[in-house]
């Protein structure tokens, strides 16, 4: 790689806009990427995303799949971890998988991104009032009551559902269950 002085102003915006070091020695700028995409509801359809991913060796952070509002098409939502010009040769490719109809990356536009997560935790009768403050503050859910535990359920942003699981680890939390993220570009009501 050329030292920084060394590339054409076009190369130092490219690689700028990429997230890529400038420096010989340097690191790209990885960061998280939230990618929707809409694919055809068919046998292998999300065996063929997972692959792409794994042929390159990224990470997925998080896959959520669900019907979309056609019962013929699932919706994906995949989170993941790299630069922008790696990426966005993966939303290329992923545009190229025979089953995809639309790929998007909501990464820096303007979206709703939620997760659902349930966790359980063992108490008895004395612990139980103070477990259920910490639950409202949050506005969680008691969805299942035995006589030695209580098991919640919150959805929120991520960072809402990891302060809510760290400040149950207090208590004797014995199970926990996350969804993965689901995120959707937000659309306000005086745009056309």
């Amino acid at each position: 790689m050329q030292e920084a002085s060394h590339f054409t102003p076009q190369q130092l915006f490219r690689k700028q806009a990429a997230g890529e070091s400038l420096h010989p020695d340097g690191e790209d700028a990885v960061h998280r990427h939230v990618l929707t995409v809409l694919v055809e509801n068919t046998i292998g359809a999300l065996n063929r995303v997972a692959n792409l991913f794994s042929q390159r060796g990224f990470n997925l952070e998080s896959v959520t799949v669900g019907e979309a509002r056609d019962p013929s098409q699932s919706r994906l939502t995949l989170v993941t971890t790299g630069n922008d010009r790696i990426i966005g040769q993966v939303l290329k490719q992923l545009h190229g998988l025979i089953d995809t109809l639309e790929v998007d990356d909501v990464t820096h536009e303007d979206h709703v991104e939620r997760e659902l997560c349930l966790v359980k935790i063992r108490c008895n009768s004395e612990e139980r009032a103070s477990i259920l403050a910490v639950v409202d503050i949050f506005r969680a859910n008691v969805v299942n009551i035995t006589p030695d535990s209580l098991t919640f359920e919150v959805t929120g942003p991520t960072a809402k559902v990891n302060a809510f699981i760290g400040l149950l680890k207090d208590y004797d939390l014995s199970e926990v269950a996350r969804s993965g993220r689901v995120a959707m570009r937000r659309r306000l009501a005086f745009e056309h």
